[in-house]
């Protein structure tokens, strides 16, 4: 294994993958860290933990914990992975992790870069955009368990870390990787070595990967990987065959707890469509009037693409929230979710779309799934995922993916479109 990959949720680690399958590398996302080593063929290894809203204390051990495994791969770079909107709280769990993870490798200097042009994630003067918003004002402010209400990624690193933060701007990004990695290095000197770095071009991703080739752990979103399986394959290592996919037929059904925008206009645009949709009630689950089984016997006597959602508006998630605490309507959702997915399963759905880190992190544990197979791009950021011999995903994060993705990623998911 060459690249060690951790990534603090599901969809985000998938997201990675398919970076990384696009450019050439064979990779396997892990549910945890595991407890067998990994099989010789891979050269990317992402373990995929639900540590982003955890506490800090355990989100540090897990990922140290996966850092450990990685090693023991043979891994020569480590990637800590998170999302491309920066999801975290004042506290954590992004710059404690990170500060762990640089702590274990020795190092003094780390980069921090979520940028994702083709998603839309843009860095600049060290602000972080979604589209033309401020992180700030793209809806991400009203996340249920990670809001953001600050664009500066500085001065929310900073609430987070012990050491210093610095700026890699771009004009020095553009200038190219000897242009980055001098000012990378000035800023170790002046005692800020959590670097967070401009990028608003894939290329400038691209020439981020190659200023760091030779350190041992930098972070970020899936970008910040476009320009590292260069680094490899000019050192002869990778394979020259790259990955293959086939298909999966049978029945197929979505399953979406995020509350973004963007899963919202899919969910509303499935709807319009005429497509099967039956909407969960947060409230009904929570007081036992409405069960998985339900769901589950529901979804599997339609026809055509069943949805089962529960992506209410921002104003409804807090309310449902704050009469019953945060904590209890995750976790009672979490596992409505990966019940009903078990229950599909056994129904005979052998293609699964789940639309939300939460929601995807929940289903990947219900199935009890521990290796998960990378293949082709559905829409930027979301890749077709082979579970097992009968089984495909597509695990989307919250706010990827266009308005017809549902339909989309079960065409993707039954070969449509995909070389052989």
């Amino acid at each position: 294994m060459l690249l060690g990959c951790i990534g603090d949720d599901f969809t985000g680690s998938s997201d990675l993958g398919n970076t990384l399958v696009k450019a050439g590398m064979r990779a396997v996302q892990y549910a945890g860290t595991p407890a067998a080593p990994a099989a010789p063929e891979v050269e990317a290894g992402i373990v995929a933990l639900k540590s982003r809203s955890l506490p800090r204390a355990e989100a540090v051990r897990l990922s140290l914990e996966a850092l450990d495994w990685l090693h023991a791969q043979g891994c020569r770079q480590f990637l800590f992975k998170y999302c491309s909107t920066f999801d975290s709280t004042p506290e954590g769990n992004i710059g404690p992790v990170a500060e762990a993870l640089a702590d274990a490798l020795g190092t003094d200097r780390v980069i921090f870069c979520p940028a994702f042009p083709a998603a839309g994630r843009m860095v600049f003067q060290g602000h972080l955009f979604v589209g033309n918003r401020l992180l700030s004002e793209s809806g991400m402010e009203n996340h249920p368990l990670t809001p953001m209400t600050d664009p500066d990624l500085r001065r929310w690193l900073a609430r987070q870390t012990a050491r210093g933060v610095g700026h890699l701007p771009a004009d020095a990004v553009w200038a190219g990787a000897a242009a980055a990695r001098a000012r990378l290095d000035a800023e170790v000197q002046a005692g800020r070595g959590l670097v967070v770095a401009d990028a608003i071009r894939d290329q400038d991703l691209v020439t981020l990967g190659q200023a760091v080739a030779d350190l041992p752990l930098l972070t970020g979103g899936s970008g910040i990987a476009l320009g590292l399986p260069g680094n490899f394959r000019a050192q002869g290592l990778l394979s020259a065959e790259g990955p293959r996919w086939r298909g999966q037929a049978g029945p197929a059904a979505v399953l979406s707890g995020s509350c973004s925008r963007a899963t919202r206009r899919q969910v509303a645009h499935h709807v319009a469509g005429g497509a099967p949709a039956l909407e969960i009630d947060p409230e009904a689950v929570l007081a036992g009037r409405a069960s998985a089984r339900q769901a589950a016997d529901w979804a599997l006597a339609q026809y055509g693409l069943p949805l089962v959602y529960s992506s209410a508006d921002p104003e409804a998630v807090r309310a449902v929230q704050a009469r019953h605490g945060t904590g209890t309507v995750a976790a009672r959702l979490e596992a409505f979710v990966a019940e009903t997915a078990r229950l599909l399963v056994a129904g005979g759905v052998t293609r699964l779309i789940t639309a939300g880190g939460e929601t995807s992190g929940a289903v990947v544990e219900g199935l009890g799934l521990a290796s998960l197979e990378i293949g082709p791009e559905i829409d930027p950021g979301v890749p077709a995922i082979r579970a097992g011999r009968d089984l495909v995903l597509a695990l989307k994060s919250g706010n990827f993916g266009a308005e017809d993705f549902f339909a989309k990623a079960a065409a993707c998911l039954e070969g449509a479109g995909v070389p052989a």
